[in-house]
């Protein structure tokens, strides 16, 4: 994965260096540009690539809400701030994370993991395959075939319509890995929503020629997905 160009923009000046040198010691990150005027960094981003910003929502001459309304979602948001009543609203956008200031660097890089997982994942979603190892050989799977995936605690189970792979991974990471289709339905179990034959009951879910249980806690997410 390339490195995920950043800017930085906030009015204080000292708040700004200590992001940029932030920046300058994670490695999949890259500095950019940084200003301490948001109409100064408006133009940058209509002139640049930019994958990410670390904006601060409270400047005088723009604030941060309205610097995302006008720049739009095709860049990703992490908003510093020194009120987290702020930070609600800033969900509304394409926001990764908030840091309340002084922001410490551990928590600063934990906010750059959420990132790098957030772009690793829409990378993810323009593929149609991937590759998993599997009775000591490399398997091609494209996620269109896959009915769903299950947990067998320290491996994992891909049931295709013809085939099962038995891999040495987490639930917790191929859900990561896995297009949108996808759903957690169960602590055992992610399925592909186009492969849902019939829904017998709230409980259980059919999927080719098979049953696979809804769990209490994923229901609700379920069904409003299923809407």
């Amino acid at each position: 994965m390339r490195k995920i160009k950043c800017i930085i923009v906030d009015d204080e000046p000292l708040a700004v260096s200590l992001l940029e040198n932030y920046v300058e010691k994670i490695p999949f990150l890259e500095f950019v540009f940084s200003s301490e005027n948001p109409i100064e960094a408006l133009e940058y981003i209509q002139k640049n690539e930019v994958d990410l910003v670390f904006l601060d929502i409270q400047m005088p001459e723009l604030s941060g809400i309205n610097f995302m309304k006008i720049a739009g979602d095709k860049q990703k948001y992490i908003l510093t701030t020194a009120y987290s009543e702020y930070a609600l609203e800033g969900y509304e956008h394409n926001v990764v994370d908030y840091l309340l200031k002084p922001v410490s660097f551990e928590r600063f890089y934990k906010s750059a993991l959420k990132a790098q997982e957030r772009f690793s994942v829409n990378e993810r979603q323009g593929e149609s395959h991937f590759f998993v190892k599997s009775s000591g050989q490399q398997h091609r799977i494209n996620f269109d075939e896959i009915l769903y995936v299950e947990s067998l605690k320290d491996y994992v189970n891909i049931k295709t319509e013809n085939q099962e792979y038995i891999i040495l991974d987490t639930l917790k990471s191929l859900e990561i890995q896995l297009p949108e289709y996808f759903l957690r339905i169960h602590k055992s179990f992610i399925i592909n929503l186009n492969k849902i034959k019939s829904l017998s009951s709230k409980k259980v879910i059919l999927i080719s020629d098979h049953e696979v249980p809804v769990g209490e806690s994923y229901k609700s997410s379920f069904l409003e997905k299923m809407k």
